[in-house]
């Protein structure tokens, strides 16, 4: 399986070109030539020789690979890579919030210590879909999120070691919001919805309806390059068990009307820099 890549830093050269083969190349073949591709780099900020370093980090993580077309030095896309981009699409762009009667998943889990390396796999896996501690060898997320654990156990091969449970309700010392704040680092990830707003929120309100196709690429990959990592750490706890002033009530509608109004400008951006394709919309 090749693995969401959440390790580059938003903004950065690799970070940048790796939202944009992800929410480009699909859509205008799976392939691209390699001037194109420095072209929309270059538009948000990337020169080609740092566009060059990128590539050589991102190639051997399994993303793209180097082809020529007609004479034409390009990237394509491997196809191997496209279902994980493809459940990154169902993450990224349409954030789940947990309902107030949905079930807990539980994921309790033994693995021995010969296996330890496997071990710090399925922790780190389970922390980046959303995972909660709530003890060594137990980690819980809404049950929308089961079936993503199940593929990650299934990958590691550890399905054997393994138990999924579901639960109504949480009980114990302290109120469930109490409880739900020791599993998860609430701060840590409130503070990736406020970094967003701060780097992003201004400029996406003085967008306006019709932005240019070239302001509303350069907005939507800087904004997307940020946005992406934060529905993966976030599992979309109900309001209940979130603190009042929870930055993601302002950060998920504005990152979400920000992809209903740029995308067709976005889209005729990356037509007209490829000279075809089809539009760059969400799966």
């Amino acid at each position: 399986m090749i693995l969401d890549d959440m390790d580059s830093r938003p903004g950065s050269a690799t970070s940048l070109l790796r939202t944009i083969v992800g929410t480009c190349l699909r859509e205008v073949g799976g392939w691209i030539a390699a001037p194109h591709l420095l072209a929309l780099m270059g538009t948000v900020g990337v020169s080609a020789p740092r566009t060059r370093t990128a590539l050589n980090r991102v190639r051997p993580k399994g993303l793209l690979e180097p082809e020529t077309r007609d004479g034409t030095s390009g990237y394509r896309l491997v196809p191997q890579a496209v279902p994980m981009l493809e459940r990154g699409d169902r993450r990224i762009y349409t954030p789940r919030r947990m309902a107030e009667s949905d079930r807990w998943c539980l994921v309790s889990y033994s693995v021995p210590e010969e296996n330890r390396g496997l071990r710090h796999q399925l922790r780190r896996r389970l922390h980046w879909i959303g995972c909660g501690s709530v003890a060594t060898g137990l980690r819980v997320c809404p049950e929308y999120l089961a079936e993503e654990v199940r593929e990650i156990l299934d990958d590691l091969g550890l399905a054997g070691n393994s138990l999924l449970f579901l639960a109504d309700e949480v009980r114990g010392p302290g109120t469930p919001a109490e409880r739900v704040a020791t599993w998860w680092d609430l701060d840590a990830i409130g503070d990736l919805h406020e970094a967003f707003l701060s780097a992003h929120g201004d400029r996406i309100r003085a967008l306006g309806d019709r932005p240019e196709p070239r302001q509303a690429f350069a907005t939507w990959i800087a904004s997307l390059d940020t946005w992406r990592i934060i529905p993966y750490l976030d599992p979309g706890l109900p309001p209940s068990l979130l603190p009042a002033d929870w930055p993601g009530n302002e950060s998920i509608p504005l990152f979400l009307d920000l992809q209903k109004s740029v995308l067709p400008q976005a889209a005729a951006y990356v037509r007209e820099v490829t000279g075809g394709g089809r539009p760059v919309v969400p799966r």
